[in-house]
């Protein structure tokens, strides 16, 4: 270890602990401290050789000795407290006072020590502080005008030394006072390399810091004008740093966003804490495609309290961006995870009002009727009553099983097991007869049923069965909600490779809201239990399946007490999709581009009439 570092070390030591953590300020406690115990001690090593040339020495002879123990006691001061004015304003006063005594003992402003007047700011300098270096200023000043006072009006001692002792002494004041203040010179410059290598260093950290955090540091106006930006912004945008500064960064906040993102800079700049969420516009890269916009969490606050108060000053905001777009994701999951469980709990409500109605209904009827017919005898029934009875506990049991296999047809074609049975067969047939298997229901009702099928409709490939369910479901939902003297119109045509089908109608029409939720399993339009037509809601849910099995599109277009018109895509040639049907997902067809809203009429309840050709094989 060399002699530097050892007492360098011992310094350390001597600090008091609130500078010991502070690297200017332990370089300033340094640097007080080092000069004073270092001369004195030389000082006082020298005492005894200064005596064995001089002899016995002099009354201020000894008063500068004792002075030496000032700069000791200073240090020990300084050590204990940590007060470095403090220790600099003492410092100022000891040295002003030996000044004093020599000067009155040896010529007053003409002595060699008046000189030494000029150090006493000079040392207060190191200070680093304007009332320590006024204060010395002041005591210098004052000082230097007793020594005139008292020049003036003959209160110096009688002995003055001769012109030679003068001559010397006064060359030796001004060669020790040029040498003290510069001593004082070099400490101010070690001070000053010191002050601008921890802050270079300090600086340094900071650059560290802004170039390598993920949050974005940025120093705003009032206005938003960005006039600083970390270099963490590239990464989160895309962009230079200098594109963004000004309004740069503005022009990318997206234009439903900047109210917030001014009104937060504001209300920072007048001396509150913020913080707003926003959009930022991010540049396109090749990774990932076109620009988007990301979430980013902006929190700001005043960069100076004081002036953020002082409404003539400009004030200024600093504000740290993250960018929040995972947890703005994770949040619309969860928002879209409540609406599911939501609907979850709002279609079993459905289903449990639908199916107690349906289910209670025929089974009333069959066991009514049962009873009836098991007590014949008391009752006394004849053939014709027991016929009756009996075709209306057949009747109500198959409306149970037309609605036990729409569940289970339902629960499969959710579950991606309903498979589709393709084969060629020829659609005009299938939609005839479909048609004519509802007319007797549209006459009851007085409802004209028109077909239009041309007769050169092609052969095409696909599920027979499934074909003429939707035909069936489809066209008894039109005859279903339409009123007395309506039109129901069925239509079939070739477009290119598909085959398109029309059923239109003239009644009561759907309304938006409820056409938005049209083709959810046990929804029918309107209040649940105000219902006007019976039905357990599964039809358009099972047709909606079914076209999307057939890789189909299903557009719906409705006025509310302007009828429905339902179009039906579905291909010539159906081919069966490379994903095995267990893992076929049936999910909502996405809407056309105008009209198409996710499905819509529901109601299954051509089974009454004709359940043998809605049921379906399980």
């Amino acid at each position: 270890m060399t002699v530097l570092s050892i007492i360098r070390d011992c310094l350390d030591a001597l600090l008091h602990p609130s500078a010991r953590y502070d690297a200017l300020m332990r370089a300033r406690h340094r640097a007080f401290m080092a000069p004073r115990l270092l001369g004195s001690l030389a000082a006082f090593a020298a005492f005894p050789v200064y005596l064995a040339m001089r002899g016995a020495p002099s009354a201020i002879e000894v008063a500068a000795f004792a002075w030496l123990i000032a700069p000791i006691m200073l240090s020990w001061f300084l050590s204990r407290t940590g007060r470095y004015e403090g220790a600099h304003v003492l410092s100022s006063l000891a040295l002003a006072g030996l000044i004093m005594a020599v000067a009155l003992t040896t010529g007053g402003i003409e002595s060699f020590a008046a000189v030494w007047l000029v150090v006493v700011p000079l040392e207060a300098a190191l200070s680093a502080s304007r009332r320590v270096a006024a204060f010395a200023s002041l005591l210098a000043l004052s000082c230097a005008g007793m020594l005139i006072l008292v020049s003036q009006l003959g209160w110096l001692p009688a002995v003055e030394p001769s012109a030679a002792e003068r001559g010397v002494l006064m060359a030796f004041g001004v060669a020790s006072a040029t040498l003290y203040a510069a001593g004082l010179a070099f400490g101010a410059e070690s001070l000053a390399r010191t002050s601008v290598a921890l802050l270079s260093r300090e600086e340094e950290r900071y650059r560290l810091l802004a170039r390598n955090m993920s949050d974005v540091i940025s120093r705003h106006q009032r206005n938003g004008a960005v006039q600083f930006i970390s270099p963490a912004v590239e990464a989160m945008l895309g962009m230079q740093v200098v594109q963004l500064l000004g309004h740069g960064l503005f022009d990318r906040v997206h234009v439903a966003d900047r109210p917030a993102y001014l009104t937060a800079l504001s209300d920072a700049a007048r001396g509150e804490v913020r913080s707003v969420e926003f959009r930022l516009r991010r540049e396109p890269a090749a990774e990932r495609g076109p620009g988007d916009f990301i979430w980013v969490e902006m929190r700001c606050r005043p960069l100076d309290q004081d002036r953020a108060r002082d409404v003539t000053c400009e004030a200024e905001v600093v504000a740290v961006m993250r960018d929040v777009t995972d947890r703005k994701l994770f949040e619309q999951a969860l928002d879209q995870a409540r609406s599911a469980a939501e609907a979850a709990d709002a279609a079993k409500t459905r289903f449990l009002a639908t199916m107690s109605h349906e289910l209670r209904t025929p089974l009333n009827a069959i066991i009514g009727f049962s009873e009836m017919i098991a007590q014949e005898q008391s009752l006394m029934l004849g053939a014709a009553q027991r016929k009756e009875y009996a075709e209306l506990i057949n009747d109500s049991g198959q409306h149970l099983l037309s609605v036990v296999n729409g569940i289970l047809d339902m629960s499969k074609m959710e579950s991606g097991t309903f498979e589709i049975a393709s084969e060629p067969f020829a659609p005009r047939a299938s939609l005839l007869h479909c048609c004519n298997l509802l007319a007797l229901k549209a006459r009851e009702n007085g409802i004209d049923l028109i077909t239009d099928a041309p007769q050169d409709l092609p052969v095409m490939t696909g599920d027979p069965r499934a074909f003429k369910q939707i035909v069936l479901n489809l066209v008894a939902n039109a005859i279903k909600f339409t009123e007395r003297g309506g039109q129901v119109c069925v239509s079939a045509a070739v477009s290119g490779s598909q085959l398109t089908l029309r059923i239109s109608d003239t009644g009561v029409g759907i309304a938006p809201d409820d056409l938005k939720r049209i083709g959810a399993p046990f929804f029918q339009a309107g209040t649940t239990y105000q219902r006007r037509h019976e039905g357990t809601g599964l039809g358009l849910s099972i047709v909606k399946s079914l076209v999307a099995l057939h890789l189909g599109e299903l557009t719906v277009q409705s006025r509310l007490g302007q009828g429905t018109a339902v179009t039906v895509k579905l291909p010539l040639v159906y081919t069966p999709p490379q994903v095995k049907p267990a893992e076929r997902k049936i999910a909502t067809l996405a809407p056309a581009p105008t009209l198409r809203q996710d499905l819509q009429d529901q109601a299954h309840d051509q089974s009454q009439d004709q359940p043998a050709l809605v049921k379906k094989s399980a």
